[in-house]
């Protein structure tokens, strides 16, 4: 019978073939657990052969008490038995969770990481090691298809990925992803290790825990090799997922354009897309948007999806504060629509001096009084208009509801809101569009319209030029 190769060995294989250290320095996180202290006396073993020194990183959640202080003694003491250099802090984490409304789970795992990140940076690296198993990745796969993440959910964990946030980033490698839980175990029990034992981790409260203890073995009376059929999928689906975002990559700037935290998808090259690019590439655009699609389950791209078929003006509402806006000729993925608009916001009504100039934010105006002769070529931003009939007490304003004009060639007045959408002006601009006023109506919508009542004829005897020009 071959004997089993050490687990020295597979580690260091595994960080080989994967190319998991690149740099001179790496953070090693330790909980103080089987796993984690596994991991760092065998990177304490192999430092030299991957020419690498070690740093160990330990977070205090205070969420255990004085089991918590012990957990922390603990790995100190590990630390200066392996003679590496460790940070030891601790975190309020439940004042996180609070504050931004997240479960403990998800505050605890963001708070360490973010600690993480803290002492890759104050050592000069961005390579950070952490002790997940096989069987984290199993119980991954299993959270994920439970979540309905979608293909991408189903790869579980990966050897290298990239922990972003506002701050910064990290790379996380997973050196014992090849290796069992139990390994760990046994590996601690023969160099006498003693490694600390998180009460939390038997609790049934968290998903994953009630996954470990409950699920798992239940799956494995109805097929025993069920942990080999999910590694199996995982790579399937890590597989998949690697080409389509190939496809992704290749066609991004033919569909996509990103602008002020916004991004724009063309309409005509979005729809021509099969379905599995298109929910990869609204996925892409999340991810791009917030940093990660963690918050994005596949019934929100289901969503987004189907949102692609609704007339111009509907808009989506997404986690991590996203809106899917639809528009005529494109798609809006944006936290705030009117970032894109061309003209400068306007609150409030302001009188316009007439004759004279006029200074409002974002906005020059100037109003003259002009015989027809001398008429030129105007642009959407100049109007001239019937000096009698409109008179020279006006104000600009913003739209409200219930306005209404007759634009110029209708013989009828028409709500302007109707206007503006049969004018295509899209929903995320139509507030910022000026309108200027006489006493009895209105008598030009901005960039697009004058009212058929006050354009100039040839009975008009003075024309009242309008021009207005962003500043």
């Amino acid at each position: 019978m071959r004997e089993r190769q050490p687990l020295e060995e597979q580690v260091l294989s595994f960080i080989e073939q994967r190319r998991l250290i690149s740099g001179k320095e790496l953070v090693v996180a330790v909980s103080g657990g089987p796993d984690s202290v596994c991991l760092v006396h065998i990177l304490a073993k192999l430092k030299r052969a991957l020419k690498v020194s070690l740093h160990i990183a330990h977070l205090n959640h205070q969420l255990r008490g004085a089991e918590s202080e012990a957990d922390a003694q603990y790995v100190s003491a590990l630390a200066r038995k392996l003679g590496i250099p460790a940070t030891i802090e601790r975190r309020e984490v439940k004042g996180y969770q609070v504050k931004h409304h997240l479960s403990l789970e998800e505050a605890a795992r963001e708070v360490r990481y973010s600690f993480l990140a803290e002492v890759a940076r104050s050592i000069g690296t961005k390579l950070v090691a952490v002790g997940h198993t096989r069987d984290d990745h199993i119980e991954t796969i299993m959270l994920h298809l439970i979540r309905g993440t979608g293909t991408r959910g189903l790869k579980g964990l990966q050897p290298v990925s990239e922990w972003k946030s506002k701050k910064g980033s990290v790379i996380i490698i997973r050196p014992l992803l090849g290796v069992s839980r139990q390994q760990t175990e046994e590996y601690c029990r023969q160099h006498r290790l003693t490694p600390r034992l998180d009460a939390s981790n038997i609790s049934l409260s968290p998903l994953r825990n009630r996954i470990r203890h409950q699920l798992l073995p239940l799956l494995k009376g109805y097929n025993p090799g069920i942990a080999q059929a999910l590694l199996r999928t995982g790579q399937i689906a890590s597989d998949d997922i690697a080409f389509l975002d190939k496809q992704i990559d290749q066609l991004w700037d033919e569909v996509a354009q990103e602008k002020k935290k916004t991004i724009i998808l063309a309409k005509k090259g979005l729809d021509q897309l099969p379905p599995a690019l298109k929910r990869y590439l609204l996925r892409a655009a999340v991810e791009r948007l917030l940093g990660s699609a963690k918050d994005i389950e596949m019934r929100h791209i289901e969503q987004m999806l189907l949102a692609l078929d609704k007339p111009a003006g509907k808009r989506l509402s997404l986690p991590g504060g996203l809106t899917l806006a639809i528009e005529y000729d494109r798609y809006l993925l944006t936290s705030d629509p009117t970032t894109l608009s061309p003209l400068p916001a306007l609150n409030g009504e302001f009188k316009l001096r007439a004759p004279g100039k006029t200074r409002l934010p974002g906005w020059r105006i100037e109003v003259a009084i002009i015989n027809r002769e001398q008429l030129t070529e105007k642009d959407n931003f100049t109007a001239y208009l019937d000096l009698d009939k409109v008179g020279d007490k006006l104000l600009v304003r913003s739209r409200r509801a219930g306005d209404r004009f007759q634009p110029l060639g209708l013989d009828q007045p028409k709500k302007v809101n109707e206007f503006m959408i049969d004018a295509k002006i899209p929903q995320a601009w139509r507030q910022h569009v000026p309108i200027v006023c006489s006493p009895e109506h209105i008598i030009w919508v901005v960039g697009w319209r004058i009212d058929e009542r006050v354009k100039v004829s040839d009975k008009t005897k003075k024309v009242l030029c309008l021009k207005f020009e962003q500043r």
